[in-house]
């Protein structure tokens, strides 16, 4: 009988021991559980990523912060201000700044060095028109002509490309576009996405017009713009017009003309 109680003893002294020493392992595997489900996300997120930046119909963008090795910007607060001053009439300059905290966002000039651009140039997608992707790249030209000192040259690998354009079938909300970008710490914008729907949110195709003007809004997003309240312009929240307008071309030319980066601090 002692020795029965003897073992038992044993069984429930060993049994304390394991619950133990499980007890003190179960923090680390939950903390590991969660850099795993951590990493998942930031791996799963989008290339570039994650803050509004609007698009064709009223949407909200996507934005990430990158550090580059890109150079500082030359910067002269007086100089910035001075020419913010003669030329923001007849722009919606103040418009960006205002989303932005006063903040100047601009590729480097790219006029030697194109930016690559890579149109899908099919889809299995219903509605797709072979014409699109043909619209897409004028969208593209469009804002060349505008005056920018920003170059594009269209690829035919996706894997190259600085500035993917793919197709969507529709978005789960009332717009027709998307663009993601980023920008690094000085506001160099360093990379760019474009999505366009193929059908409005309700399932109406859009027409190759309307996909050109799409593009056009969000190409200029890709640029550094952001929404106007002005509806004559390719950049208004939602898209009435097919073509830039004199107050976008001054929007841009006024942008590549200052450095990025802060408008109001040294």
């Amino acid at each position: 009988m002692k020795r029965a109680v003897a073992v038992l003893s044993l069984l429930i002294v060993a049994m304390a021991v394991f619950i133990v020493a499980q007890a003190r392992h179960v923090p680390s595997r939950l903390a590991h559980a969660v850099a795993v489900v951590a990493a998942d996300s930031v791996a799963a997120a989008p290339r570039i990523a994650e803050q509004p930046a609007t698009t064709a119909s009223g949407e909200a963008g996507l934005v990430s912060v990158r550090s580059s090795t890109l150079p500082a910007p030359k910067r002269d607060l007086a100089e910035i201000q001075r020419r913010l001053a003669d030329g923001e009439s007849g722009t919606y300059i103040r418009e960006i700044f205002l989303q932005r905290e006063d903040n100047n966002a601009r590729w480097p000039d790219r006029q030697l060095e194109p930016l690559r651009v890579w149109v899908q140039p099919s889809s299995a997608l219903a509605d797709f028109h072979g014409s699109y992707p043909v619209r897409a790249r004028e969208a593209f030209e469009r804002w060349t002509r505008a005056g920018v000192p920003v170059a594009f040259t269209f690829v035919v690998d996706s894997a190259s490309c600085d500035i993917p354009v793919v197709w969507v079938d529709k978005f789960d909300m009332p717009i027709s576009g998307r663009t993601r970008w980023t920008r690094d710490q000085h506001w160099w914008i360093i990379g760019s996405s474009i999505e366009v729907a193929l059908h409005h949110q309700t399932g109406t195709p859009l027409e190759p017009e309307a996909i050109y003007a799409i593009t056009l809004h969000e190409v200029g997003h890709v640029l550094g713009l952001d929404h106007t309240q002005d509806e004559r312009s390719i950049m208004a929240a939602r898209v009435r017009v097919h073509d830039l307008s004199d107050v976008d071309e001054r929007t841009v030319q006024l942008v590549y003309s200052i450095p990025p980066g802060s408008v109001t601090k040294p």
